[in-house]
């Protein structure tokens, strides 16, 4: 149900995070190779990045297969950025495959992603959606991952840390309904994900760090993080810890 990667550091084009590598997200698209639930992911796609000049993330985002989009393809060899946050839908039955239900959901400074699904997403939306935070669109998709945005975001704008705010999130949100709650999130300068329910790597080094639903290679250093675990990022390396202890 959705693959989804991040990364922080050294310069890279779109082009490299994306399509280069053996097992890229672009792969993961038509051929995942670890995903637990759904075969393919082809209910649309999205990429969200940080440039320089501006604090807020630019995104690019459609309703179509990444393999199906061959001019944006062609123009991430051209966009280059510090921070990424990109993910491939396969959409939870019952729900749409709209462009506005691609992720990653952005607002003010922040990207977010959820790789998983909710049982009960009437719950989840009464408990975690309301009040909408002002000026979210994304949080108000139809879409059983807007509601869990909604709660990150007003974490967020009340100062809690990127990581911090997705961990009460995926705690508040296995209250409302049992789930697979993998989360994800950047900043421009910090990245910040859940493994909860869904597998979820990470890898440090070669100039920067990678979270990612699976690993893009065959490189050794890829990590699997432990189900119920928080990981954080920055450009001084990796932490994990457990989600409970991390709020």
């Amino acid at each position: 149900m959705c693959r989804h990667l991040a990364y922080l550091g050294a310069p890279r084009t779109l082009y490299d995070l994306l399509y280069a590598d053996p097992y890229s997200l672009h792969t993961q698209s038509y051929a995942p190779r670890e995903q637990r639930h759904g075969t393919v992911n082809a209910d649309g796609f999205g990429a969200g990045w940080y440039d320089s000049g501006r604090s807020e993330p630019l995104r690019y985002r459609r309703a179509m297969p990444i393999w199906a989009d061959s001019s944006f393809a062609d123009a991430a060899r051209a966009v280059t950025a510090t921070c990424v946050v990109a993910a491939v839908r396969d959409a939870t039955p019952g729900f749409g495959t709209d462009e506005s239900c691609a992720q990653p959901f952005r607002a003010d400074t922040w990207l977010f992603s959820h790789n998983g699904a909710a049982k009960d997403d009437e719950a989840l939306a009464a408990h975690l959606g309301a009040p909408a935070p002002h000026g979210a669109l994304d949080a108000r998709t139809p879409v059983d991952s807007a509601p869990l945005f909604a709660a990150a975001l007003r974490h967020w704008r009340s100062g809690a840390g990127l990581g911090e705010a997705l961990a009460r999130v995926v705690t508040d949100a296995r209250a409302c309904s049992p789930g697979r709650y993998n989360l994800l999130a950047g900043d421009g300068h910090r990245l910040a994900a859940t493994a909860d329910g869904d597998t979820l790597y990470a890898r440090q080094g070669r100039g920067g760090v990678w979270l990612a639903s699976e690993p893009l290679d065959d490189d050794p250093d890829w990590q699997p993080v432990p189900d119920g675990s928080l990981v954080t990022a920055d450009r001084g390396g990796l932490h994990i810890s457990p989600i409970t202890a991390a709020h």
